[in-house]
């Protein structure tokens, strides 16, 4: 067939059709058989109330969720239902292979809270649902349609819901899509014999390719699922911030945050303190998101919580800028560290999210800092914690605490719980 003059719609469902092929063949992430040391790592309260909050700070915690896992794969649906027991967990995926491997994990951990369909992205509808959380990643860059698919999503999302997306970044893949364009040239095709031998090839790769630095850092090159996932997928895109705000508003959606907001911030990190320091918070906030986007130059992925736009009103979720702040109840993320170690002057500690890709992306301390971080119980608010800090007088404290809370938030450390602000 002409795929130039076929009708538009018989290109899109031959598209669709090759990726359900190809992940039926090829399904990715690569199975795994038990989640066993999974589980036990969301036990802790204070874990899950900190996932509950990044998403909805204004929100009294609950855990009676409805989750829609959109393109679950072969295991994160089970996933979700088995550190969120309380919630009722939906999967869906179009390929036959990974439901059928989901399904394994359902049995084995009994998990009565997860219902799992074989259903494209954009038929949500068929499921006569409406969801309270909805995610999605590593989903959308595959669809012939994106828009198609996150508008469906859009349309099964409580009006006060959240969505987690994930799609991939456009300059730091660019690699990756030198080397796509290389295994078309070649023909290369799916076989176990033609994967192993790219990945034979690709330890040839000149040291300062645009791919080597993902080669040597990237588990998912490592196995023949990733490898095929990144280098021979039929249907794969990109996007830059601002093409990803356009996708999210043409949807009818509205940005939220980055899942991790650090990156993104001119605030934060080496950029902070250059000559462009005070110049880049002159712009919009999305300005700000895209202008750090060209200047870091390596995001591979971009993780967003969006919310609809009829969302009903709740005010402004995260400010500094009255002393509403004091009420808030700060909840350590728990890919939180604090280092002690190999320290810039004047510092006693650095505090680092384990997340970040990012070198600079450290937030230096000092002792009183220090303390106030250690204050932090997941239970009481800021005021609580400057009264708890000895020898001082909270009132004094004030202008040096608001900056250093804004900071943690900032540099993605904790989250805050604003319900009772």
């Amino acid at each position: 067939m002409n795929w130039q003059k076929a009708n538009p719609t018989t290109v899109l469902a031959h598209i669709a059709d090759e990726v359900r092929t190809f992940y039926d063949q090829r399904p990715y992430p690569p199975p795994v058989k038990d989640l066993d040391g999974y589980g036990p790592r969301w036990e802790d309260p204070n874990r899950r109330r900190a996932e509950f909050h990044l998403f909805w700070p204004e929100r009294p915690y609950q855990e009676h969720l409805d989750i829609l896992v959109a393109g679950c794969g072969t295991a994160q649906a089970a996933k979700h239902a088995l550190r969120h027991p309380a919630a009722r967990v939906t999967g869906i995926d179009v390929s036959s292979t990974s439901i059928r491997h989901t399904e394994d994990l359902k049995r084995k951990y009994d998990l009565t809270n997860l219902e799992i369909h074989q259903l494209a992205v954009e038929r949500t509808h068929e499921l006569e649902q409406s969801f309270d959380k909805i995610v999605c990643t590593g989903v959308l860059h595959h669809l012939p349609d994106p828009g198609a698919g996150l508008s469906a999503l859009r349309d099964v999302l409580k009006p006060d819901g959240a969505m987690h997306l994930m799609v991939y970044a456009t300059y730091g893949r660019t690699g990756i899509y030198m080397l796509q364009k290389y295994c078309r040239l070649l023909g290369i095709g799916q076989s176990d014999r033609e994967i192993i031998d790219l990945a034979h090839t690709l330890m040839a790769i000149p040291p300062n390719h645009p791919l080597a630095p993902l080669l040597a850092e990237v588990p998912d090159f490592r196995t023949k699922a990733g490898l095929a996932d990144a280098l021979i997928h039929p249907q794969d895109r990109a996007y830059t911030v601002p093409q990803l705000f356009n996708l999210i508003h043409r949807a009818g959606l509205t940005f939220g945050r980055w899942l991790r907001q650090s990156p993104y911030l001119p605030q934060c990190g080496s950029l902070a303190k250059s000559p462009h320091g005070k110049r880049l918070p002159q712009l919009s906030p999305e300005e700000q998101y895209a202008a750090v986007e060209l200047f870091r130059g390596t995001m591979v992925r971009h993780n967003v919580i969006v919310y609809r736009n009829d969302r009903p009103a709740i005010g402004p979720s995260i400010v500094f800028d009255d002393e509403h702040w004091l009420n808030y109840v700060p909840i350590r993320l728990p890919e939180s560290i604090l280092v002690q170690e190999g320290l810039p002057p004047g510092a006693v500690a650095v505090l680092i999210n384990r997340n970040h890709t990012d070198k600079d992306l450290v937030l230096p301390i000092d002792e009183g800092q220090k303390q106030l971080f250690e204050g932090i119980d997941g239970k009481g608010g800021i005021a609580e914690i400057l009264d708890n800090m000895p020898g001082r007088v909270r009132s004094q404290d004030y202008p040096g605490a608001r900056t250093f809370f804004e900071q943690l938030w900032w540099y993605d450390q904790v989250v805050f719980d604003t319900y009772n602000r």
